[in-house]
């Protein structure tokens, strides 16, 4: 009897034991690449298409057919986090049969900071290459697809990742790249005593209507005034707006005050009349990367409140731009673009924008649809009478400029509703440029004309010439690949850059973006984001934030109302810095100043770019010792360094300053020397 008890407990045992393994095997699922929210993982340059080569087409590599898989162009950057619950990745690479055959395209899998699959250099038409790699315990997988010439050019790199899917444990799917590091504060809180941060120079034409208003922090109420105002200009002592016109040409030297029960402030500023503006960069707000289509005027106006609500305004930020998605079909008074229901009354919109003290801005096209399917400045019947609705019948046999141009309207329009700044956007030509150029002329109203995007290099002085402001670049996305490629990149470009003509390398991607996805974070690390500000200030570019105003956290506030960087940007002298050194992982730029100082970022790059591990943040990356050589930068001699962020002095120096930098981080110096 204990015999067969013993003999049926031993049973049950066993197929409890049976049972528990079979639970514990892992079960596992598919996971597609084209079914997750791929965009939400891509740092790319440009956008990634799920489904379709980078066209939109179907993927073809080496006259093969893909029904699935994504799309992307060069240089193409996917983190996808694991957290070890995957096993196998597999896919079918290849350059698309559509994309230029002269250029070599590489494909990389790599995980936890090793390389696990490398296709070697392929062209178009070349054999497809299968991709299977064991993930079992990888952390963090990263796509990568470079070419052979880098940069953002026109090339025509179309790259798929045919058939691509992960092996994961059931229930887990990858999660994009957390952005979780401390969001530090650098910059001192402004006190409550006036200090006046407008620019020092402003330029406008003759008879055109003028508007400066003196940007001063400090606690309010706040009295401003002006020694020195030429005829026709007065100044409104309570909100400190310069307004009116200037008939004669000349250069007129006034002096700023601002008073308040704590104290006060003045400061010299040059009002030079005569055929030049933008003589600082533009600082302002764009709607595009904050609300993309979805803009409407309430948005508008909600950030044109922020600007002021936030003290933006007090720094200096001035611009409120609207971006593509406001246009309806041509009519009115000059027979131009008029606003579609989104924006019921844009000359109500400008006119209360600007008694706020800011300025309006708006966006077209020389082609006959804007790239989101709006009517652009140009037609192929004589009354322009193109709308969205026959437009979107064929949307591509509208991306092109048409035969009937219809600048001069436009413009005349533009001026009309009071616009200051607009943004022309297409594949930039010289004669387009020229045309619009000369109606915002003749418009009767200085208006800043800003060229987008991707400029020839090659027509930098045309460029320079015809426009306050040029796109060196493609749409900028909230990755550090972008902004390395499209920032630290235009060296080149430095010597057409200048009063009344900038540098453009597109939108600030800082706060809350809708940059190819739905609105999030920005995906740049707090370091990065200083970085970013350090380099557009150092590079004289345009200031154009890219997130809701109204949505400002403490941190991306603090990041734009540093007054010792905003003054970096905006020095009267307008050369843009330059690369100095370039060295062990390091980046070194410098930029004169009008005082004799210079603006000197120090920044460690770790070497981004030079490997395939490099393009991808693994977490366990460390700041790194730099010795600032002076020399090596041209700067030989003794000098007195200033913490620009920290708003600090630093002490004196001969020869050369030690400091740890954070990785993708900077110091930003000011250096005056030391006689």
């Amino acid at each position: 009897m204990t015999q067969k008890r013993i003999s049926f407990f031993g049973i049950v045992v066993l197929f409890w034991f049976l049972g528990n393994m079979t639970s514990c095997k892992e079960r596992s699922t598919i996971v597609w690449l084209d079914e997750l929210e791929i965009e939400e993982f891509s740092e790319d340059i440009r956008p990634v298409k799920p489904g379709t080569n980078y066209r939109r087409e179907p993927i073809s590599i080496g006259g093969q057919t893909f029904e699935r898989g994504i799309g992307v162009i060069t240089i193409s950057a996917i983190p996808l986090m694991l957290n070890g619950q995957a096993s196998r990745f597999t896919a079918t690479v290849g350059p698309d049969d559509e994309a230029n055959p002269d250029l070599l395209v590489r494909f990389y899998v790599v995980g936890d900071g090793q390389v696990l699959f490398d296709s070697g250099g392929m062209k178009a038409g070349d054999v497809p290459k299968p991709v299977d790699v064991n993930l079992k315990g990888i952390q963090q997988l990263g796509l990568l697809v470079t070419d052979s010439i880098g940069g953002v050019t026109n090339k025509k790199t179309y790259s798929n990742w045919a058939d691509a899917k992960l092996v994961m444990h059931e229930g887990f799917i990858p999660r994009p790249r957390p952005n979780q590091d401390d969001r530090y504060i650098l910059t001192p809180v402004a006190g409550d005593k006036p200090a006046i941060h407008s620019p020092k120079v402003f330029g406008a034409t003759p008879g055109n209507p003028f508007l400066y208003p003196v940007a001063a922090t400090g606690s309010r109420p706040m009295h401003f005034s002006a020694d020195h105002l030429p005829e026709g200009l007065l100044i409104d002592s309570v909100t400190g707006i310069i307004d009116g016109k200037i008939s004669r040409k000349g250069n007129y030297e006034i002096i700023l005050r601002a008073k308040n029960n704590l104290g006060k402030d003045e400061r010299k500023l040059t009002i030079r009349i005569g055929d030049t503006i933008a003589l600082t960069p533009p600082m302002g707000w764009n709607g595009w990367n904050s609300w993309a289509s979805a803009i409407d005027q309430e948005k508008v106006m909600s950030s044109a409140r922020a600007m002021v609500h936030s003290g933006l305004k007090n720094y200096g930020w001035l611009y409120i731009n609207i971006d593509d998605t406001w246009q309806g079909k041509r009519g009115g008074p000059f027979h131009a673009i008029q606003p579609n229901e989104k924006f019921p009354d844009l000359a109500a919109m400008a006119d209360s924008i600007h008694a706020m003290g800011l300025k309006a801005g708006l966006y077209s096209t020389p082609y006959i649809s804007s790239y989101g399917g709006y009517p652009g400045a140009s037609s192929n019947n004589e009354q322009g009478s193109e709308t969205r609705d026959t437009i979107l019948k064929n949307p591509q046999a509208y991306k092109l400029i048409g035969k009937y141009r219809f600048e001069t309207n436009d413009a005349a329009q533009m001026a009309a509703w009071g616009i200051d700044y607009l943004k022309y956007d297409w594949r930039i030509d010289v004669n387009s440029a020229e045309r619009m150029s000369d109606a915002l002329r003749k418009s009767g109203r200085d208006i800043f004309f800003s060229l987008s995007n991707l400029a020839p290099f090659d027509k930098a002085g045309d460029w320079a010439r015809a426009a306050n402001a040029w796109r060196t670049g493609a749409d900028i996305r909230d990755s550090w690949l972008s902004l390395y490629t499209l920032a630290f990149g235009i060296d080149a470009w430095a010597p057409y850059g200048g009063p009344g003509h900038w540098n453009d390398p597109d939108m600030m991607v800082l706060g809350n973006v809708t940059t190819g996805a739905k609105m999030h974070p920005t995906r740049l690390t707090p370091d990065e984001q200083y970085s970013h500000v350090s380099i557009y200030s150092l590079l004289a570019a345009p200031l154009l934030i890219g997130c809701p105003l109204e949505q400002l956290d403490p941190f991306t506030l603090n990041l734009l109302t540093n007054s010792e960087v905003l003054e970096i940007n905006q020095d009267p002298l307008g050369k843009p810095g330059r690369l100095a050194v370039e060295e062990d992982g390091f980046q070194i730029w410098v930029r004169p100043m009008t005082d004799g100082s210079f603006a000197v970022g120090l920044f460690n790059m770790e070497g981004y770019g030079s490997t395939p591990q490099s393009y991808f943040r693994w977490g366990n990356e460390q700041p790194r010792r730099l010795s600032f050589s002076f020399e090596k930068a041209g700067l030989s001699g003794s000098w007195k360094l200033r913490d620009v962020w920290r708003q600090k002095d630093l002490g004196e120096f001969t020869g050369e300053y030690q400091m740890q930098i954070p990785y993708h981080g900077v110091q930003l110096l000011k250096m005056i020397p030391l006689q």
